[in-house]
């Protein structure tokens, strides 16, 4: 669909938008109190260090990366400035201070600063990151549009997406006449976090609930749906799948079935996000092996997948990594500070990718219990002759928990996993559920070692993943046994062998994922209808 030469010239776009908001360093910066950089200190995104007299903000997560090497499009580390430490600049040089992967804040005080507004128009002056719907109606620059993809209406990527000026604006907008001549309208600036829509599921019954589904482009025997025929009780899409090209490492493509019309596929996205629901595409799958071993894996990763979300105008993307696509190094043994490549890369790249959709833009995973629950029995890093895979979505949860959506594991296709309870538990039953979910919920230590806890999740970050129905993946659980599973886990009713660490229940818990639609269909829709009256309920 795209090549790696496209992908490059959309990078050198994107760099020289870095650029052009202040990423070169030149401005002066008061780095009075900044520690020095020190290659054995570990740095979260945000920190501030001083390296040969200039002052650098970490991106994402690092260790061993040389400011002065590694600042620049995708880098590790952001210039603020060279240093002065006499107080008197500091303020000149704040404006520059943000992430080089992330364009929103300064693009959306841009966007509209510039000819006039207003005039016989009684449509609201444009403000990027703001929640469009299909048919809203916008001025900007003295002319009047229509919102046609909501997903780039409300991007906070003015520079692409802002109406009459972005580069991508007729990709998104519809221009319907002019406003005439009078006085410009208010300023837009620092306006870019007004009006902007919660970034968790929305639509669908109660709201508290959500039902996410995966929606796949070939028939494995469930047959193919058109997207916008997708029922309605799905709260979230994820299209499936994102896969290598092979053409370069960590180049990812995506390739409708020959059955699907492009612009009616574009059509349907459309339909369901002005419907209210998310439509993500998801990266990987059981085919789809994802390595990114080097920085410029990392990059193509990165370039690609944005090329692949602004064409079609996802709400976000889905880590559906299966198979070798994660394991750990020998010796890689603290998930909050991980070593291995492959780790690391797919951190950088996430934290790019969010950095640069902003708040809106969607984050979810779907690793099997192998990557997740088994990393309390064994890590991939740590232990003995166990497989380096397991545990291995561990560091990249962590990593990015601030920004994740929700994570469903799937509770299918799973061995037999040690709960919090130190007993095996088996999939297909209400127990395996309430023992999965529960760990995610309270934390657990990673290996058995106490030094090295994992966090519990949000609530609502939690989904619990299950096959449509028998064809679809080994561990289907009957629908009355799911039920089961939810009233003791939320109400703490009809709990058996396994109780949850919870006093009150899990009042919050996120919902239901399946694999998948398609099956869902096939199935007569019993887990849509079945699942979304039962949580609406709940």
């Amino acid at each position: 669909m795209f090549s790696a030469s496209t992908a490059r010239d959309y990078s050198g776009i994107l760099f020289a938008l870095f650029l052009s908001l202040g990423g070169s360093g030149a401005a002066a910066y008061d780095c009075a109190g900044l520690p020095e950089w020190s290659s054995a200190e570990a740095y979260s995104g945000g920190a501030e260090v001083r390296y040969s007299a200039v002052a650098y903000s970490a991106n994402w997560w690092n260790r061993g990366a040389n400011p002065e090497a590694h600042s620049g499009e995708w880098q590790e580390w952001a210039e603020l400035g060279a240093c002065d430490d006499s107080g008197s600049s500091s303020s000149s040089s704040s404006s520059n201070s943000s992430s080089s992967s992330s364009s929103s804040s300064s693009s959306s005080s841009s966007s509209s600063s510039g000819s006039s507004g207003g005039g016989s128009c009684s449509a609201p002056q444009y403000v990027a990151g703001t929640a469009y719907g299909v048919g809203d109606l916008v001025r900007n620059l003295g002319e009047e549009y229509r919102c046609d993809i909501a997903g780039w209406c409300s991007s906070t990527s003015a520079w692409a997406y802002a109406p009459g000026e972005g580069d991508h604006w007729q990709e998104a907008w519809t221009h319907t006449g002019s406003c005439g001549s009078s006085s410009s309208s208010s300023s837009s600036s620092g306006s870019s976090s007004s009006g902007s829509s919660s970034s968790g599921g929305s639509s669908g019954g109660n709201g508290e609930r959500i039902i996410s589904g995966y929606w796949h482009n070939f028939d494995n025997g469930a047959g193919v749906i058109p997207i916008a025929e997708v029922s309605d009780a799905f709260d979230a899409i994820n299209v499936s799948f994102a896969e290598p090209t092979g053409a370069a490492p960590g180049e990812i493509g995506f390739t409708l079935d020959p059955l699907f019309d492009e612009q009616a596929f574009i059509d349907g996205i459309r339909a369901k996000q002005a419907a209210g629901k998310k439509v993500i595409i998801s990266i990987g799958g059981a085919n789809g092996q994802v390595r990114l071993e080097s920085a410029a894996a990392r990059d193509n990763f990165v370039s690609s997948m944005m090329e692949i979300i602004d064409r079609y105008g996802f709400d976000g993307l889905d880590v559906d990594f299966e198979g070798h696509s994660l394991e750990l190094d020998a010796g890689d043994v603290d998930y909050r500070n991980p070593t291995t490549p492959v780790i690391v890369h797919l951190i950088e790249a996430l934290q790019a990718l969010t950095s640069h959709y902003g708040d809106d833009f969607m984050l979810t995973m779907a690793p099997e219990t192998f990557f997740v629950q088994l990393g309390y029995s064994f890590y991939g890093g740590s232990c003995s002759g166990c497989d380096r895979r397991a545990g291995a979505y561990l560091p990249v949860i962590h990593a990015m928990r601030d920004e994740l959506d929700w994570l469903q594991v799937q509770h299918y296709n799973s061995g037999a996993i040690i709960g919090l309870d130190d007993q095996y538990h088996t999939m297909g039953v209400a127990d395996f559920h309430i023992a999965m979910a529960d760990m995610v919920l309270t934390g657990f230590n990673v290996g058995g070692n106490p030094d090295y806890h994992f966090p519990p999740l949000r609530q609502d970050q939690v989904l619990i993943g299950l096959p449509a129905n028998v064809n679809a993946g080994g561990g289907f659980t009957p629908v009355g046994d799911v039920h089961a599973a939810l009233n003791c886990l939320v109400k703490l009713q009809g709990c058996t062998t396994y109780t949850p660490h919870t006093d009150t229940g899990w009042t919050g818990l996120g919902g239901l994922m399946t694999w998948s639609i398609n099956w869902d269909e096939f199935n007569n829709y019993e887990f849509s209808s079945e699942h979304r009256a039962f949580l609406d309920a709940l």
